[in-house]
């Protein structure tokens, strides 16, 4: 069996949709996501939408001709956004930081493997492929507290985290790339 990583700018994409948003439902349906058909399919509405974004670029990774995972990111606007997650990561961070660390920067926004490739190295190669380009080196995600193994795989792989979850350990962290100029300025010890 080969697999192969393959990047993607622009909407080249969206000829994948639907292997992509198979990937997502298998990635995102278990705990601790849970997150159902209906979730995987506005994931894949979204998508035309997020591949026009500034900076866009994707990796999908494929095993003999099957995709098995992928990565999506693009660069981060100014102001920065106010929807989804957005205002839970600059309440954390604060205005100051919120622009200089994460407006312009890569933001990776999804990363979602098959569950019978996980523990394969295959997340981590495309999380790299994704964000190797990142303007200075500034990439960024945010996840949820919910997920230890996501939390725990993103330290291995160097990325810092920059902001506390919430008194009562719900919500989103912010963790900055191995290559991010501000790494050195997260407060310790998170």
């Amino acid at each position: 069996m080969t697999t192969g990583i393959l990047l993607h700018t622009g909407t080249g994409l969206l000829a994948h949709t639907d292997a992509l948003r198979s990937v997502y439902a298998d990635a995102f349906g278990a705990p601790p996501w849970n997150e159902d058909e209906e979730r995987a399919t506005e994931f894949a509405d979204r998508l035309p939408a997020n591949a026009d974004r500034p900076g866009f670029t994707a990796a999908t990774a494929a095993r003999d001709g099957d995709v098995i995972g992928f990565a999506t990111a693009w660069v981060t606007p100014t102001p920065f956004p106010t929807d989804r997650c957005y205002p839970q990561a600059a309440a954390g961070l604060g205005a100051a930081h919120t622009a200089d660390w994460l407006c312009g920067a890569l933001e990776v926004d999804e990363l979602a493997v098959r569950g019978a490739a996980r523990g394969t190295g295959l997340a981590g190669d495309l999380l790299e492929a994704v964000t190797a380009d990142a303007p200075d080196g500034r990439a960024w995600l945010l996840t949820s507290v919910r997920n230890a193994r996501a939390l725990a795989f993103y330290r291995r792989r160097g990325w810092t985290q920059v902001t506390h979850p919430s008194p009562t350990g719900k919500g989103v962290v912010v963790f900055l790339g191995p290559r991010h100029p501000a790494r050195s300025l997260a407060p310790l010890p998170l």
